[in-house]
């Protein structure tokens, strides 16, 4: 693409396109987009149009165009296309910091975001002078430009926050200190001195104190992983000013919108987190400066207000306590039941009240509700502060702890019980603080795992949950029943199994509730309960258990996707995916209506997928339906067919990338249903599987290749007779698979099922060339998995057409090849096999080259005849090798840059592991045994001399074992 007018007016267009509502034209340009963006100098295009285009809406569009393409295409992922040249690569790192810092705030965003993209992948090594072109943009005084460089460095090393310690990263952050510690020092000291100078003017504060905010977010990234020596010696520095700064009050810089956070307020909070970083990890070297912090921080708590704009200052501060009071250290400074009765009246509880708020986020926003509730992301909610102080309290005070709190919580409820319709916060409260008191210990999968035994769950159920649970209005205090059935949700651990089950009816019952917390947490509260297991490992709660509510579970779980707000509710989702899978085959009678319902649902999602999770629970209980419906009777696939192939037929012609490779797995447990052969429905799509484009995707190659084994499994002979001009098509597939690092072992799989279910004459003709493409493989980039696959391959190959069928198509490539696959690949690698199916593959086709190949007897090859049969030997009784080379690293699959849909493997589409040598070798050992002694007899006297000489004393006896299980011997 050459860099003129012409290219920039086209490109305006479709950008243009890229934001109309409608489909039928954002689409085309999308994907017009996705189709230009490998040729050179897309990016610098992108880059002309946000500096110089004259429409602001298109040089934002183009800013998040340029942004979305780095987050793409910037990792280079070996054996994968390289779509940004390296021309375009120096050109974009030689202008974007400039034109970042020059650009107005709306683009420097999304440039900055770009920046640190790019600097994941190439800063240090490939981009050495990234922070000196930053560095000294300080020197500039134009604090537009300065905070452009504060918001990319922190975008830049907050990275550093959750990466694990290594060499790598040390050396990284050694450089970035050398660089940065000091500049950032004197900028932090000279913008303090100018909020001093501009005290008075709004405008430079505001600017002044985003800043301040951004420096002091750089320095809890650059000292998170260990105290810098820099920051230690600058230690008086940074905290006296931090200090200072926690206890200003400048009016101007109050604001009088209660929502959202001031700049005073973000700045404090973020040195609240700070002080809490160094009370935590430094503690001997912050010791000098804890008492003055606590005391502000203190002093911060108690004089701040309700209003929500505070929440983030709040828990922080609150959070930095927490810190401090957990350390063994500061334990002194909390054992005065005075400070500890303050603590619980002045912080703990007026934080765990439900503000009206919180009460609207409830009504108005149950989704960000549920989310900071139930998913633990109320990270910068005062609540989970003050149940985590509450917590790091008990660790040494637990007694007296509960002691003052069981006294609030009893005068809660006391209060609530005088008039519940006014007092019903009270209880909320107390609700609250009970399971902050009790939690100890807490996992996603069971719960609380450990309680305080100070206070008495089976109780507190019985006289304060139940009531509330039982109540015949469901839609009276719906944020009291919420409560309650998250209650019965986090201590299901605890409680015991009659409590549980004499819950289940109710949470049922809470499904039809209008509130979309309350019927959330009801599917939520049932689907954690039917995954509990007990003590034999099988599901606590048993189908025979559920059956008497089993209709009105189905149909309230359906109903509820009905409800406002809840039709992609994910959590309803699963507890129908869930309620499937614990009730098996008592779900039959009901899953001709409940498909309808499903795919209903599919049709409508598919229009826009915007919920990942939603949308896989809903493909795991359509395989759920399939599955269990057809165990008991197979030949009703063809009505699961009728009724999702429309759907999937859409899906696929409007190309819905989010849920192709959900597609291709429910066709293929469809289909490998099927008990005769390929239904002609198949075979019309079968060409269209093998189009090139469809590869493309990482995500769609795993449930393709299974897709086509599953075809070749059902009718290897079908596609030889009636499609034998797409073989070459589908040997395609192999060789591009085959070709990547990442996707080979899919190759394989694909590669074993040709030769495993195609008629052998059908492929004759293509035999040598797989080998040649796979020896070209082995010679360019052996690597630890294509060795264990191609051993599983020509291992498999042999037991398919037998031992001199593999020797003469080696020989035939090159001279003694064969004799040089075994010595050089075989013999020392085949240790590394692992998994039960292959092993025994292995292990066959093994025997069959030791054992049924005469050249291994009567040529130069039988040198190798004892050291293949020691490897074998080695393969059934040594540990598996999974020593991995030094220089080899492995692509993880899912690693592969940004945006395109990775693969999400449906649990319940799974395919059973498939044995090809099935029950006709149930002891590969005993046939071991078995084929020695046969080619004894054929030629006896050279099998126990050949034994005797070549093989060490322990693969001996071993063998000697083999051969008495077998009952038999050697002649």
């Amino acid at each position: 693409m050459e860099l003129n007018d012409t290219n920039l007016q086209n490109l305006t267009e479709f950008l243009r396109k890229t934001l109309d509502p409608n489909p039928a034209v954002r689409r085309p340009a999308e994907k017009f987009l996705e189709s230009v963006e490998a040729n050179q100098n897309y990016s610098i295009l992108l880059l002309t149009l946000l500096e110089k285009s004259q429409d602001s809406v298109i040089r934002v569009c183009a800013a998040v165009t340029f942004k979305n393409y780095i987050k793409r295409n910037w990792r280079i992922i070996e054996d994968e296309p390289n779509k940004i040249s390296d021309a375009d690569r120096a050109t974009i790192k030689g202008n974007i910091v400039n034109l970042m810092l020059t650009s107005p705030e709306q683009i420097q965003k999304q440039l900055s975001d770009a920046i640190s993209i790019i600097g994941r992948e190439d800063f240090p090594q490939k981009w050495p002078d990234l922070l000196t072109e930053m560095v000294t943009r300080f020197q500039n005084r134009d604090f537009h430009i300065i905070n452009g460089v504060l918001r990319t460095a922190h975008s830049l090393f907050k990275r550093y926050r959750h990466e694990f310690k290594s060499n790598e990263l040390w050396m990284e952050i050694k450089l970035v200190l050398d660089t940065f510690a000091q500049p950032l020092t004197v900028l932090f000291k000279d913008t303090i001195d100018l909020c001093q100078t501009h005290a008075s003017d709004i405008n430079a504060l505001k600017i002044l104190f985003s800043s301040l905010t951004l420096i002091a977010k750089l320095f809890y990234s650059l000292n998170f992983q260990d105290l810098p020596e820099f920051f230690e010696d600058n230690m008086e520095t940074w905290m006296s000013n931090f200090h200072n700064l926690l206890t200003l009050d400048n009016k101007l810089l109050q604001t009088d919108d209660e929502e959202e956070a001031g700049l005073l307020e973000l700045l404090k909070s973020q040195i609240c987190d700070n002080a809490a970083l160094y009370a935590q990890k430094y503690d001997e070297e912050f010791q000098p400066y804890l008492p003055r912090f606590v005391t502000a921080i203190w002093n911060l708590l108690v004089t701040t207000g309700q209003e929500v704009k505070y929440d983030l200052l709040v828990s922080n501060a609150i959070q930095f306590l927490a810190s401090v009071c957990e350390r063994p250290h500061y334990k002194n400074l909390f054992e005065d039941q005075n400070v500890l009765t303050s603590i619980c009246e002045k912080v703990i509880v007026p934080n765990m009240e439900f503000r009206s708020a919180d009460e609207e986020a409830f009504e108005d926003n149950s989704e960000e509700y549920i989310r900071r509730d139930l998913e633990g992301s109320d990270i910068d909610t005062r609540r989970r502060a003050a149940c985590d102080l509450v917590r790091g309290l008990c660790k040494f005070f637990e007694g007296p702890v509960t002691t003052i709190f069981s006294g609030y919580v009893n005068s809660m409820l006391a209060e609530y019980a005088k008039n519940p319709g006014v007092n019903w916060k009270h209880k909320d409260a107390a609700i609250y603080l009970v399971t902050s008191l009790a939690s100890k210990a807490q996992t996603q999968k069971h719960g609380i795992t450990q309680a305080n035994e100070l206070v008495n769950l089976n109780e507190f159920f019985v006289n304060h949950i139940l009531m509330d649970l039982k109540s015949p209005n469901i839609n009276e205090f719906p944020v009291l029943k919420a409560d309650a059935i998250k209650y019965v949700m986090i201590f299901r651990s605890q409680l015991p199994k009659e409590h549980l089950l004499q819950a289940i009816p109710l949470l049922v019952a809470h499904l039809e509730a209008e509130s979309t917390v309350e019927h959330t947490y009801a599917a939520h509260a049932l689907e954690r309960l039917f995954t509990m297991r007990g003590p034999d490992n099988s599901t606590l709660i048993t189908p025979a258990e559920v059956a008497p509510f089993t209709e009105q579970l189905l149909n309230n779980l359906f109903k509820a996707l009905a409800l406002p707000g809840s039709s992609e509710n994910e959590y309803i989702m699963k507890a129908i995916m869930r309620s499937f899978s614990l009730l098996q085959e008592v779900i039959v009678p009901y899953v001709p209506t409940l498909i309808g319902q499903l795919t209903h649902k599919l049709l409508l999602v598919s229009k826009n997928p915007s919920k990942p999770h939603f949308n896989h629970y809903l493909f795991e209980s359509l395989c759920l339906s399939v599955r269990i419906t057809c165990k008991s009777n197979p030949a009703i696939v063809g009505s699961f067919e009728e009724a999702l192939f429309p759907v999937f037929t859409e899906i696929l012609q409007n190309d819905v990338q989010e849920f192709v490779p959900y597609v291709f797995q429910v066709m293929s447990l469809l289909l490998e249903i099927h008990s005769s052969s390929i239904p002609s429905s198949y075979m019309a799509l079968f060409p269209h599987l093998l189009q090139p484009v469809l590869w493309e995707r990482t995500g769609n190659i795993p449930p393709l290749v299974r897709l086509l084994q599953a075809y070749l499994l059902k009718g290897g002979a079908t596609i030889a007779s009636n499609a034998a001009d797409k073989i070459p098509g589908l040997l395609g597939v192999f060789q591009k698979l085959l070709a990547s690092k990442a996707n080979d072992h899919q190759g394989f799989y694909l590669l074993n099922s040709i030769i495993e279910h195609m008629p052998p004459e059908s492929i004759t003709q293509y035999r040598k060339q797989i080998f040649i493409l796979l020896f070209q493989r082995l010679q360019g980039s052996k690597t630890t998995k294509f060795v264990k696959s191609f051993l599983v391959f020509i291992s498999l190959y042999c037991v398919k057409y037998g031992a001199i069928a593999l020797q003469e198509i080696l020989d035939g490539i090159q001279s003694k090849m064969f004799g040089m696959v075994l010595e050089k690949v075989v013999i020392p690698e085949l240790q590394k096999v692992s998994g039960q199916v292959e092993k025994k593959i292995c292990a066959v086709g093994i025997t069959k080259v030791l054992t049924e190949c005469p050249s291994m007897m009567d040529t130069e090859y039988t040198k190798l005849w004892a050291p293949l049969l020691q490897a074998l030997i080695g393969l059934f009784e040594l540990p598996e090798d999974d020593s991995i080379p030094d220089d080899e690293h492995f692509i993880d699959i899912e690693d592969t840059a940004g945006y395109q849909t990775a693969f999400s493997q449906l649990a319940f589409a799974g395919k059973k592991e498939h044995d090809p040598i099935g029950d006709s070798v149930s002891n590969p050992k005993i046939l071991l045994a078995q084929s020695l002694h046969k080619l004894s007899t054929a030629c006896p006297g050279r099998v126990p001399s050949m034994l005797s000489t070549s093989l060490n004393a322990e693969a001996l006896q071993f063998l000697q074992g083999y051969l008495q299980a077998a009952s038999v011997q050697l002649v």
